[in-house]
């Protein structure tokens, strides 16, 4: 079985900003969350068996505590952030699996739903979608990939490398190096993208440095990697089966109703034959 992993929260704002181009400014309440809905059908209606979609149910997580410049909700649209929790309302009632995370991140979701099914032998590949690079780190060979549906491109260990200089697993140590200005920490003064990709190539992760490679930035370094190091042992489903989606569940229709989208719940119906029909 393949299984496929979804960042809610970025497809949210993904389909958001790109309602804007069309709607020129007079944003749908809910017209982000039905584009989410949408794509995850389509992903359903081609091939996927087995989805899992993580959102933000509050932006902040434990990371606001270690550094007070790390992101926050602040700033958000109120038409987007009103869009959140019916995200993970419609997807529920759609029959998917839907991770609301509040003391984590959806990102360290993610990380643990894609340890959780490559651990599992029955599972033939994972497929990460979301083009954040932080989950670079999850990559693992041609096994567990990250799909950036904006090229589309899908990221085996080898793309990783060939985009960022270093391996996955040392995709932390290469943003406390660098910064990531989305999440808020600036990395380490003088230190480049090239620059951290030779240090940790000839020295391994940033706790095996020389002393005087860092020198007084050694702790903020270590406190960046805590930062960019995500979670990968939330126990999300014990079974990868629970993932498998059997089609809309009974309040899926009352949902469509409220939110005035009837071809939904038809859309959602038809795929659910489709499915069916593949075995």
């Amino acid at each position: 079985m393949i299984v496929d992993l979804v960042d809610g929260t970025y497809e949210l704002f993904r389909h958001f900003y790109g309602l804007r181009r069309f709607t020129k400014g007079k944003d749908r309440p809910y017209g982000a969350v039905v584009g989410v809905l949408n794509g995850v059908l389509q992903l359903l209606e081609n091939r996927a068996t087995h989805v899992g979609v993580a959102t933000d149910h509050v932006i902040e997580s434990f990371r606001n505590q270690l550094w007070p410049g790390y992101k926050t909700g602040e700033g958000i649209e109120p038409a987007l952030r009103a869009q959140f929790h019916p995200l993970e309302e419609g997807l529920a009632a759609m029959g998917v699996v839907v991770w609301p995370m509040v003391e984590l991140e959806a990102d360290d979701a993610l990380a643990s739903a894609a340890a959780l099914a490559d651990a599992d032998a029955r599972v033939q590949k994972v497929l990460v979608w979301t083009p954040d690079k932080d989950l670079a780190q999850c990559v693992r060979g041609d096994r567990v990939l990250q799909v950036d549906r904006r090229g589309p491109q899908i990221r085996t260990a080898a793309d990783i490398r060939d985009k960022f200089g270093v391996e996955p697993a040392l995709i932390p140590d290469f943003l406390a190096l660098v910064g990531d200005a989305a999440d808020g920490y600036p990395g380490i003064t003088g230190i480049g993208a090239v620059g951290a990709a030779r240090l940790l190539n000839r020295y391994g992760p940033i706790e095996a440095f020389p002393a005087d490679v860092l020198g007084a930035q050694a702790e903020a370094a270590q406190l960046f990697k805590r930062l960019a190091t995500l979670r990968s042992d939330a126990r999300l489903f014990e079974d990868v089966e629970a993932l498998r989606w059997s089609g809309p569940t009974p309040a899926f229709a009352a949902w469509t109703e409220r939110m005035g989208e009837p071809k939904l719940l038809q859309r959602a119906r038809e795929v659910q034959r489709k499915v069916a029909a593949r075995g």
